[in-house]
């Protein structure tokens, strides 16, 4: 018996997917434009439903619709039958999934969705099937051959049905301005809702922490300053105490390698004035881009006047799971 080639089989997989996906574009006008209007006009959630494994593409849909700033639920169409339809009121707009078009569990449930008076998109590969033509927009995700050879596995019309609902949620996303910070409280757990919901107030050194001098301060005692504080940086703070500088670990080299006196120097002769710094409020992301694109592993976190209220480093940041 020959060896069996898969590498060839996935890529004409991978190949009748794509090409079905394609497809999709021409089929966008009207429609798509019809079903995005009306999601966005519910005043109540969005209710996804499906059978087999249109309802596991379904499942997936409602998930990116409800953390994308659309609240939305999967229903199972069976289960619709048998009490659960109490779940549907009359602010709410389903969206049924079915390639046939015609799922027999899908199609009960079409005259109770009637006698609410909700409005229903279908998502279909089959425009002229019982759910498109009772629905007020059909996507239409038909595909001429699915990527099984038998043509029986659903594979490039679940693929085509998936890539239809992250369509419609980021347009949707996009109309709605959701943000990154909208976002993060649809995800508060794990390293994401690190990420977009830390701010640098919360893990930042601040008050007594915070390693400060004043301009005139001898270099050894900064040097005290900054090992008392542990932080591998202290801030040069002037007449006002505005953040006039700062000077780091990797300043102490530089000034190593330079024909000054330490003993006798001062740190306004040997600080970096300008110094790159995170506002009072700010996501502590956006404090770790502004070390990594500055090359810098540490900063000082100033008010509105520029004065510090905290420093942190990237070792902060490595804590609180920022990173």
């Amino acid at each position: 018996m020959p060896e069996f080639d898969y590498t060839a089989s996935a890529q004409r997989t991978i190949r009748m997917e794509r090409d079905a996906v394609d497809s999709l574009l021409t089929r966008l006008e009207g429609h798509f434009d019809t079903a995005c209007a009306t999601l966005i006009q519910c005043s109540g959630r969005i209710v996804v439903t499906g059978m087999g494994k249109s309802g596991h593409v379904g499942r997936k849909i409602a998930a990116t619709l409800a953390s994308t700033g659309s609240p939305a639920f999967f229903v199972h169409p069976g289960e619709a039958s048998h009490g659960d339809m109490g779940m549907i009121t009359r602010d709410d707009v389903v969206i049924a999934l079915s390639n046939s078009g015609n799922t027999a569990e899908v199609v009960t449930l079409l005259p109770l969705i009637k006698r609410l008076g909700i409005p229903m998109i279908s998502i279909t590969g089959n425009p002229d099937s019982t759910l498109a033509r009772a629905a007020v927009a059909n996507l239409n995700t038909g595909v001429e051959q699915e990527a099984c050879p038998l043509n029986l596995a659903p594979t490039s019309s679940t693929t085509t049905a998936l890539v239809m609902g992250d369509a419609l949620a980021i347009a949707l996303l996009e109309a709605r301005g959701f943000s990154a910070e909208d976002f993060a409280f649809s995800h508060p757990g794990g390293s994401l809702g690190r990420r977009l919901l830390l701010l640098v107030d919360d893990i930042m050194h601040s008050g007594p922490q915070m390693p400060l001098v004043s301009p005139d301060t001898p270099l050894r005692d900064a040097l005290l300053e900054m090992t008392r504080k542990g932080l591998g940086l202290t801030g040069i703070t002037d007449g006002e105490g505005r953040l006039a500088g700062i000077f780091t670990d990797g300043d102490l080299r530089r000034t190593l390698d330079q024909d000054i006196d330490i003993r006798n120097a001062r740190i306004e002769q040997v600080m970096t004035p300008r110094c790159k710094t995170a506002r009072q409020g700010v996501l502590a992301a956006e404090a770790l881009k502004i070390m990594e694109d500055g090359k810098i592993s540490g900063l000082f976190v100033v008010d509105a006047d520029g004065k510090p209220v905290g420093a942190l480093n990237m070792h902060d940041l490595l804590r609180a799971g920022v990173v």
